[in-house]
């Protein structure tokens, strides 16, 4: 087994904890902030705006099983990584599309992934997605954990989430736990 780590954001941590919580290799996914000023800011703090915070998954992954490719492929096809500081409803910093790196090799992988995806579309809108070395994760609030799991019949699980589980789960079926 080949234990990686790499942090995602890609705009409401809940929504990007439940898709990779899907996928084969995937060990575990962690809800966090990452990429601000504050230390241990609240999500009050971080959805404010004002921490310099993003919303986050911590994905622990077997990279034998799952290579970082195939995760970035389901990050990039499961958000929309053109449009700046915005997820749907989700408006603000905090749900910027956003790689944190803890190597240089990671970095150079997610840049290259993120060329390839810009040049392989002229009409489409180029990725805003940026890549940036992890300075610190803060895991996020209990209630946060596995909030998909544990609220599948909220309106936002229904309404937000269901789309984007059953849009991975068509596109990336052989992937699937």
């Amino acid at each position: 087994m080949q234990k990686e780590t790499i942090i995602l954001g890609g705009g409401c941590f809940w929504c990007t904890e439940a898709v990779f919580n899907m996928l084969r290799g995937v060990i575990s996914v962690k809800p966090g902030y990452a990429g601000g000023t504050v230390k241990n800011p609240t999500y009050e703090q971080v959805c404010s705006g004002n921490t310099g915070h993003a919303e986050v998954i911590k994905i622990k992954y077997d990279a034998e099983v799952v290579p970082l490719e195939t995760l970035l492929t389901i990050f990039f096809a499961s958000h929309d990584p053109t449009t700046k500081d915005r997820q749907g409803n989700d408006v603000g910093t905090q749900y910027r599309s956003v790689i944190f790196c803890e190597s240089s090799a990671q970095k150079d992988i997610c840049e290259k992934f993120i060329k390839e995806l810009n040049n392989s579309s002229e009409m489409g809108a180029p990725i805003v997605t940026t890549v940036e070395p992890l300075t610190d994760f803060y895991p996020a609030e209990d209630y946060h954990k596995n909030y998909y799991e544990n609220n599948k019949n909220q309106s936002y699980c229904q309404v937000v989430i269901n789309p984007k589980l059953k849009k991975v789960q068509q596109k990336f079926a052989e992937l699937l736990k």
